[in-house]
């Protein structure tokens, strides 16, 4: 249970009653559950606009109360916003067909429909998935039909999520040529495969120790980030996929061929960047931000799942009791993909 915004001592590993579904909803019990930016940042507060730095600096400054997804988040609660488990019960009048299947949890829930952007995510505005059991809405739960193990299905729902409505939303498609920056992170690696099952070419902005990695994840070109951009890159990009934004947002910007679109879902190296609005204007870019998933999106991850399109990279797993160090390791960026937590009623 996260106690309050704040550093690792917020993080308390205790006994708390199994919940009980009610109408509407289901008892998940779970199997593993991924770490991501999220669940860091919303223990930080770093939603909120009094937070200029990027995360890592971020985990010594002072917790802000409104950092949540959607202003203040409901301290104590239990985090955890990637879940893989299995149907342990219903609420009165639900689904019986669902019990004892295997699922992914959709994380990003849309209460008012998809014609609104009202949202609300497991483990950030509701108890999520570190834990024994978790309740959801029964209408979130995705039966999986794969022989991935449930630490692999774990590092999806929110890392592969994210990175499918980015390309969803910036419409990439078969031939075009897209930027990936932190490409070794959980959501840059998703993008990395997701542009290539699009039939997208694909360059991945990383360090050099890590370049083998997302060339054998299906990159085409590597750009090491201590570099940067190079200059026969620029101008060259349809579309670029930036969760890192900071002081290279600039250059993220200028690599987009004119009409070019830049589309974000984080900001993990500062959320205040600087914009030459002659860059945007003169180049007709679009911007787009996203946080609300579309409809298609976890459906498609579900497909690409049960027919090996895509593969999962975990990291590595920890004992849930030790989320502190598995967010510490987190925060290192030395590795690729996701880190998962396992809770003990699963092991």
């Amino acid at each position: 249970m996260t106690t309050g915004p704040g550093g690792y001592d917020r993080l308390d590993f205790r006994d708390v009653p199994i919940p009980v579904p009610m109408a509407g909803e289901a008892l998940v019990k779970v199997l593993a559950a991924g770490i991501n930016n999220t669940d860091i940042n919303t223990r930080l507060g770093w939603y909120s606009s009094r937070v200029t730095a990027g995360t890592a600096e971020a985990a010594g400054a002072m917790p802000a109360a409104d950092g949540g997804w959607n202003g203040a988040s409901p301290f104590p609660f239990i985090q955890g916003t990637d879940c893989c488990g299995r149907v342990a019960a219903i609420g009165p009048g639900g689904d019986a067909s669902l019990l004892g299947q295997r699922v992914l949890v959709r994380p990003c829930m849309r209460p008012q429909g998809f014609s609104s952007l009202d949202m609300k995510w497991l483990g950030s505005d509701f108890d999520g998935a570190f834990a024994d059991y978790a309740v959801v809405p029964q209408a979130e739960l995705f039966p999986i039909a794969s022989q991935w193990s449930d630490a692999e299905l774990a590092t999806i729902p929110c890392a592969y999520g994210t990175a499918e409505n980015m390309l969803h939303r910036a419409g990439v498609s078969a031939g075009e040529r897209v930027l990936v920056t932190g490409a070794s992170g959980g959501v840059g690696s998703a993008a990395v495969q997701l542009a290539k099952r699009r039939g997208a070419w694909v360059a991945a902005v990383t360090t050099a120790d890590k370049a083998a990695a997302l060339l054998h994840l299906g990159a085409d070109h590597i750009i090491d980030r201590a570099l940067g951009i190079p200059a026969d890159l620029a101008g060259t990009f349809a579309v670029a996929v930036d969760n890192v934004a900071g002081p290279g947002f600039g250059g993220v910007l200028t690599a987009l061929a004119r009409g070019g679109c830049y589309v974000t879902s984080g900001a993990i190296a500062g959320p205040v960047v600087a914009l030459d609005m002659r860059d945007l204007y003169l180049q007709d870019l679009t911007l787009i931000g996203c946080t609300a998933w579309d409809a298609p999106v976890f459906p498609n991850l579900i497909g690409y799942i049960e027919r090996n399109e895509i593969r999962p990279l975990v990291a590595g797993t920890f004992p849930l009791q030790e989320i502190a160090e598995a967010q510490r390791a987190f925060l290192e960026k030395r590795h690729v993909g996701n880190f998962v937590l396992i809770p003990p009623g699963a092991a």
